[in-house]
This record gives C-alpha cells, structure tokens and sequence, in this order.
C-alpha cells in the first residue's frame, strides 16, 4: 500500500499528515503526546515505549519506520537512525480509548537505548507465582 492508499494519512503538502479524522480522535497528553509501545512482530514481546505527536504518526505510517517524539530533546527520532537498531513497523494499531498506539515491529538490534533488546529486561517487580 502506498502512502496515498492509506485513508490514515492526508495529501496535503510534501510531508506526510495525519487524515484530520485520525487526528480528531486521538487523546493526547496535555503537551499533545500520545503513548506509542513498540512491540516484537513475531514474540509479541514488549519492546520499548515512547511518545508519538501527529507528525510522529504520520511518518511511521507513510515509512514503516518506528518514529517519536523526544520529549527530553523537542525533537522527532527515526529509530536506529544513529545506532543501526531498527524498526521495520509491519502494523499499528489504535486502542480503544484513542490514547494508546501499538507498533508491531521487526527490531533489528536492541530496542533499548541501554543496549537491551527490550527496555523491559532489567528489573521484574512480580513473577508468576510458583504453583
């Protein structure tokens, strides 16, 4: 599917933009974020969260490249861009309350920027419980 196929995303300008409906029903962070979790396409392992504005969207959705916003910097980040760890985004998915956004992604590398592939590998705060 091309960018222009996909009813998400709208036309105008050069850069990629969310279609005005995605964009209306998305519930934002009062600084206008919304919470993005990347997870593994095959595992269903939970990689890494981070943060998403409309543009972020928009371009994950026009590349299939895992893109954010940094809260910390003010300023968007393509995933493996400097490190080589990429994210090939196979799907994204809305939850029901529009406030939460799932990437289903192909990892290359680690998806932490601690160098682990998940950011959920270093502390366990519950286990199962023994049976």
């Amino acid at each position: 599917m091309s960018e222009s196929d996909n009813a998400y995303l709208s036309s105008a300008g050069d850069a990629p933009a969310l279609s005005p409906e995605l964009s209306a029903r998305l519930k934002r962070s009062p600084d206008g974020l919304v919470a993005a979790i990347a997870q593994d396409a095959e595992t269903g392992r939970v990689l890494m969260m981070a943060w998403m504005d409309d543009t972020a969207l928009a371009r994950t959705i026009a590349t299939r490249k895992g893109t954010y916003f940094s809260r910390s910097r003010g300023e968007y980040w393509v995933k493996g861009e400097t490190s080589g760890h990429t994210q090939h985004v196979r799907s994204v998915e809305l939850d029901c309350d529009a406030d939460t956004i799932l990437l289903r992604v192909d990892q290359t590398g680690a998806a932490c920027h601690n160098g682990t592939f998940s950011c959920f590998d270093t502390e366990t705060l519950l286990t199962d419980e023994e049976r």
